[in-house]
């Protein structure tokens, strides 16, 4: 057999990294070192694997068939070391979406660790088509999103819902009208809306919640995260629709309240997503059934 793990896992890393620069750090060798073990993979498997752009290595269509193989071998040599005893630990890549990252999964990495000492857990928190390329480029195992999911290649796993308000300072004119009973839907087309940058799985959620019922969503202020939005809403500078949890500090603290409407109750679904081709590992499905749990 020709073909190495060593080999498969230079593969990986720059796969993941863009260069045998990037790599040769990851995989603790020299960048000559890295760009033989490449070459010679790539003359084992008779293929390009790479497209060189400037100092780029981008993958081009064999690369990508080869990449899902060589995740799966990699994760099955780790479990081997692991279940003997060797060097083998178990290594959570995550990957959420803002408020699942901030504010959800924090909570519940705490109690994994607690069962899972040993294990390594990484987070990186981004919007939800930034994470959903990440698992779908095999940068992450596993990710959590907030809304649909059309990517390819990816298994969607439903998981939980989670509540949307519609929030003001209490100063707003829509707070002090709502003293008076639930706002009419005409109200609500009347107001500034504060909403996410297109991308964010929160901005898609409130779009598919609200334009059944307000026909048009106009975006006065478009922010990069859920917290700048909550902080400009308190200020006074609009209204928003933001997840409960999201809100729950600045509604105990009494600057922001909850505009009672005509809407039906709203809510989105959270996600978890790997790539199809993913291998759960042990520790990968202790971590789901911890969160499901």
């Amino acid at each position: 057999m020709r073909l190495t793990l060593r080999q498969l896992q230079i593969f990986r890393a720059v796969a993941e990294t863009g260069s045998t620069v990037a790599a040769a750090d990851r995989v603790a060798l020299s960048q000559s070192a890295t760009s033989v073990a490449l070459a010679e993979l790539e003359r084992a498997l008779d293929a390009r694997l790479f497209d060189r752009i400037g100092r780029r290595l981008l993958l081009n269509d064999r690369g990508r068939a080869l990449l899902p193989a060589a995740v799966a071998l990699l994760d099955d040599a780790r479990d081997i070391e692991a279940a003997f005893g060797g060097a083998g630990r178990p290594d959570l890549r995550l990957a959420a979406s803002t408020t699942i990252g901030n504010y959800v999964l924090p909570g519940l990495l705490a109690g994994f660790r607690a069962q899972w000492p040993e294990a390594r857990l990484g987070l990186r928190v981004g919007n939800t088509l930034e994470v959903v390329n990440a698992v779908t480029a095999f940068e992450v195992d596993l990710g959590f999103i907030e809304g649909p999911c059309r990517a390819d290649a990816v298994t969607v796993i439903p998981w939980r819902q989670d509540e949307l308000v519609v929030v003001a300072a209490p100063t707003h004119p829509l707070a002090r009208s709502a003293a008076q009973g639930r706002l009419p839907l005409r109200r609500l087309r009347e107001v500034r809306w504060l909403l996410r940058e297109p991308g964010s799985g929160t901005r898609e959620a409130v779009e598919q919640a609200l334009l059944p019922h307000l026909d048009h969503l106009p975006a006065d202020m478009t922010l990069g995260s859920s917290e700048a939005i909550k902080y400009a809403v308190a200020e006074g500078l609009g209204v928003s629709c933001l997840s409960r949890s999201v809100v729950r500090d600045l509604l105990d603290l009494g600057r922001l309240v909850v505009l009672p409407t005509t809407l039906p109750r709203l809510s989105r679904p959270f996600s978890f997503v790997h790539h199809e081709k993913k291998r759960l590992s042990e520790a990968l499905q202790a971590f789901l059934a911890h969160c499901i749990g």
